[in-house]
């Protein structure tokens, strides 16, 4: 398959004018623009713009793998085209499709000239014949309908590519992906090969929901993309003017990380660290307490459960010191239902422990005692209850004398009677 015309060899792109002269030249200029990179992940797009291959960026949700792919393109003055991946996507999504309607239209405008065409055939066949001859009429740049790939591929003025979450596609697609990122070119059947006139800053993310293919890998330079460190994370927040006082905003970091070592079904990322900043901000919060930070928790914890979690932890993260009380039933919990931890569950009348939170005044004495064995053995005393113990109606009288059974009585009741046969 040859190149389209128009188009230049594989072997001699257009070269790349590179933007940077310097990693920390990309630390500066990503930060004009509102993206604080540290020193690692300005070497990587660097690199990017030098060596004219892809980059694939991995890590979780919200760490700024989209946001870098915008920010470049501003940096460098270049247009964003942009692929979003998505389950049963098909090619025809991603590289180009063709304009059936536009055909029709021009099959019915052209149809007294196809007329022409076949009017003095001598047969069907010979038609036919003639109609398809004028098949690459229809089938041409005229009709086709490029996708983001083959836009980029196409595109008269340098680009950036961003082909986002790339792991939500099927495996299918990265296998289309492979000519493009390899090559930079894209072949159509029906009109030729592709090729990039100037090669686009390509970067593919993926939030580690499947494994890529180790031949997608091969083609890219590769850089797995974490939540930053604190300080970092710090800088990020005050960079978006929240309006959020800078000792606040360095008190809910430190919540927001707390929330991330928790075993939460979705961690919180920096995107919505900065959107907890600005509610906190709308609201006028001027100190940082457990009531305001579990009332908009919602802004950063999006799961009922995680919620849950969140609320719980709350408390120790704003104050790690602080005894939280445990809404109960009035039983003064310091374990105290008078329960031995050993199996022995017999109800004292306390209700609690001889020590420790929750003992009452009328407990006695603290000798030690705390699960109150030695108390209920001193009174396990042989006659301690008085006559009629258990026999309201009995008390205060003595028993009536037994009374004695004849055998003839007995045999009436049970023994001697006779079933029917």
């Amino acid at each position: 398959m040859t190149p389209v015309p128009g188009s230049t060899s594989a072997e001699s792109p257009v070269p790349n004018t590179a933007p940077f002269e310097s990693v920390d030249e990309v630390v500066e200029t990503l930060r004009e623009q509102g993206y604080i990179a540290d020193t690692r992940l300005a070497t990587t797009v660097f690199l990017l713009t030098r060596l004219d291959k892809p980059l694939l960026l991995e890590g979780p949700a919200g760490v700024g793998k989209t946001e870098l792919a915008k920010m470049l393109a501003l940096a460098t003055g270049r247009r964003l085209l942009r692929l979003q991946c998505y389950e049963g996507q098909d090619e025809t999504k991603a590289l180009y499709e063709w304009d059936y309607g536009k055909q029709l239209m021009y099959t019915q405008i052209l149809r007294e000239k196809i007329g022409q065409v076949v009017e003095d055939a001598p047969d069907l066949a010979s038609a036919v014949d003639r109609i398809g001859s004028q098949e690459s009429v229809f089938f041409s740049e005229r009709f086709l309908a490029p996708r983001p790939l083959l836009e980029a591929i196409r595109s008269e003025q340098p680009c950036v590519l961003l082909i986002d979450e790339v792991d939500r596609a099927d495996e299918a697609l990265e296998a289309v992906l492979l000519e493009t990122l390899g090559e930079y070119q894209i072949s159509v059947p029906e009109v030729g090969t592709f090729l990039a006139k100037h090669r686009p800053y390509v970067l593919l993310t993926s939030n580690n929901t499947r494994d890529l293919a180790a031949a997608l890998k091969r083609r890219c330079l590769h850089l797995f993309l974490d939540y930053p460190s604190a300080q970092r994370e710090l800088e990020i927040v005050r960079s978006k003017k929240t309006g959020l006082a800078d000792q606040l905003a360095e008190e809910l970091v430190g919540v927001v990380r707390g929330l991330r070592e928790l075993e939460l079904r979705k961690a919180p990322s920096i995107s919505e660290t900065i959107d907890w900043a600005r509610t906190l901000a709308v609201l006028g919060v001027e100190e940082l307490n457990s009531q305001v930070l579990s009332d908009t928790v919602s802004v950063v914890v999006k799961y009922d459960k995680d919620v849950r979690k969140a609320l719980d932890a709350i408390p120790n993260l704003v104050d790690p010191n602080a005894v939280v009380t445990e809404p109960g039933h009035g039983h003064g919990h310091g374990h105290g239902h008078g329960h031995g931890h050993d199996g022995d569950h017999s109800h004292d009348a306390g209700h609690a422990p001889d020590t420790g939170p929750g003992r009452r005044p009328d407990d006695g004495p603290d000798d030690g005692d705390v699960d109150g064995r030695a108390r209920r053995a001193a009174k396990d005393q042989p006659g301690r209850h008085a006559d009629g113990y258990g026999n309201k109606a009995a008390a205060g009288r003595s028993a009536p004398p037994l009374r004695s059974v004849t055998p003839g009585q007995g045999a009436r009741s049970f023994g001697a009677r006779k079933r029917p046969i």
